[in-house]
């Protein structure tokens, strides 16, 4: 961190930006949910832009305008909208839009805010797993439970080049074996971004397994999912490199079905 300066980092599964009651916020909502957290650069994931079920909203920018933040990038890892039920989508391109990109939407996938000045932009397309995920929900046309066989998404990651310190934000595989090779890309990718770098995120792998596999040191500990009644950790805040940290929190909020992890660098 340069001359000591404490930054607040912190990240948000905001899970298209359902309500506690499971309803998509409307814009204002979003903003009002996300006002407090008051952290200086937040990964977030599973963001909708342009979607219908989310108002055409594009959340990456509602999310950084109620934190104050100047610079953002949304990074979309599909075309379309995922839906065990009758979504359809495509896989996306890595590339970054930012302040005043219009949405090519329906899109979806994760983004980082700041509100300190960004030196440079990256992101890496970490692909996606053959894995599908089995989920128990009625069916829409007859109205009985039954088995739906989620497919993988792709995944991204996306990098913000600070003076002195570098965010990565992610959100990794539902499958644990997948998950850990995108760990393992993302960790060599790493590896070659400005340092200390601070990887944040929904891993999808739980407590200490992450900071172990990328040999790093473990910010936040406590468990994070589901929000209301959190059993396990899966979202993360690790260091790659020395960075002094204090007040690590896990915080629930009026949006999504994580909780939100922050914590202080720096003096």
């Amino acid at each position: 961190m340069p001359d000591g300066a404490a930054l607040r980092v912190g990240t948000l599964n905001l899970a298209s930006g359902r309500g506690p009651a499971g309803r998509v916020l409307s814009p204002a909502g979003l903003a009002a949910a996300v006002a407090d957290l008051d952290v200086d650069v937040l990964a977030v994931q599973e963001v909708d832009g342009g979607q219908h079920r989310s108002d055409g909203t594009d959340q990456a920018a509602v999310v950084a305008g109620a934190l104050g933040a100047a610079d953002w990038r949304a990074a979309a890892t599909l075309h379309g909208t995922p839906s065990p039920f009758r979504g359809t989508w495509t896989a996306a391109e890595p590339s970054l839009r930012g302040p005043g990109d219009a949405v090519d939407g329906p899109v979806y996938g994760v983004a980082l805010v700041s509100r300190r000045p960004v030196r440079e932009w990256a992101v890496l397309g970490l692909g996606a797993g053959r894995a599908r995920l089995p989920l128990r929900a009625p069916d829409p046309a007859t109205g009985r439970v039954r088995t739906w066989w989620v497919p993988d998404e792709p995944r991204i990651a996306v990098a913000a080049c600070l003076d002195g310190l570098t965010v990565v934000g992610t959100h990794l595989s539902f499958s644990p074996p997948t998950a850990v090779r995108q760990l393992r890309r993302l960790r060599r990718w790493a590896a070659a971004l400005p340092g200390p770098v601070v990887v944040a995120g929904d891993l999808n792998l739980p407590g200490g397994v992450p900071a172990r596999l990328l040999g790093a040191t473990r910010l936040v500990s406590g468990p994070s999912f589901p929000a209301h009644e959190p059993r396990i950790q899966l979202d993360h805040l690790l260091a790659l490199g020395p960075v002094p940290a204090r007040d690590a929190a896990v915080r629930v909020l009026g949006v999504g079905d994580h909780r939100a992890l922050t914590v202080t660098l720096g003096a």
